[in-house]
């Protein structure tokens, strides 16, 4: 029995994550982080795709201590979500400090309990609006650091790490749920679920990598398929 834990937003990532997942474990558990986010709408939105999808099952964990101690756009009301800025530099408003590392580590302790050989999250380091833990780097470190501290080997899987957004909707569209991952999913900043506001970085890539998949299918899918194997 093949088993893994998707760390589950409801957002175009964690979604395709979890759909490919689907095809490849036996089992697959999902978990999602209730923080206090600005749009927590996600909740509810993760809470339905897993559903539908058919999660063996979905947790739902309060980690609103990180509201608490991480001062972010995404945590505060009173700090404006930023609109795209391509000229923008330096760590963006909405990186909420330690999510990931809190996210993956507790994870993790899930993936113990259910006998999960693999945890699986959706981070990239192709189109990570500057998110340091979103890094190769750091989630391999983080791994090791987790194998060595549980004595067991819980393997983290970044599906999506050097993919850039067009190759990620091909991927959907590869497992052929393009139309749920469009429209169902919650990447939005502002919390619009769909297509979205259109206004932050989240949309921005989002539309722009949607936009130039559908202006070249077949040479985006060719080369998500060089990357990743899949025939």
């Amino acid at each position: 029995m093949k088993r893994a834990v998707v760390v589950f937003s409801g957002g175009q990532d964690s979604t395709t994550c979890l759909i490919q997942a689907l095809q490849q474990y036996d089992e697959v558990h999902c978990v999602t982080f209730d923080y206090g986010q600005r749009h927590r709408e996600e909740i509810t939105v993760a809470q339905q795709l897993a559903k539908k999808l058919g999660a063996r099952a979905h947790k739902v964990l309060d980690v609103n201590l990180l509201n608490e101690l991480a001062i972010s756009s995404l945590t505060r009301d009173n700090i404006p979500v930023p609109q795209w800025d391509p000229n923008a530099s330096g760590l963006p408003s909405t990186f909420v400090p330690g999510r990931n590392i809190l996210f993956l580590t507790l994870a993790s302790v899930y993936a113990w309990q259910v006998e999960a050989e693999a945890v699986i999250t959706g981070v990239c380091e192709t189109d990570f609006s500057g998110y340091p833990d979103c890094r190769d780097e750091f989630v391999k470190a983080l791994n090791h650091a987790i194998t060595l501290g549980m004595a067991r080997d819980i393997r983290f899987e970044t599906p999506l790490m050097w993919l850039n957004k067009a190759e990620t909707w091909a991927l959907a569209d590869y497992w052929q749920q393009l139309p749920l991952i469009r429209n169902e999913t919650l990447t939005c900043y502002n919390g619009i679920q769909g297509d979205g506001c259109g206004e932050c970085a989240a949309c921005h890539l989002r539309a722009r990598g949607l936009q130039e998949y559908q202006a070249n299918q077949s040479t985006v899918m060719q080369t998500l398929k060089q990357k990743t194997g899949l025939q």
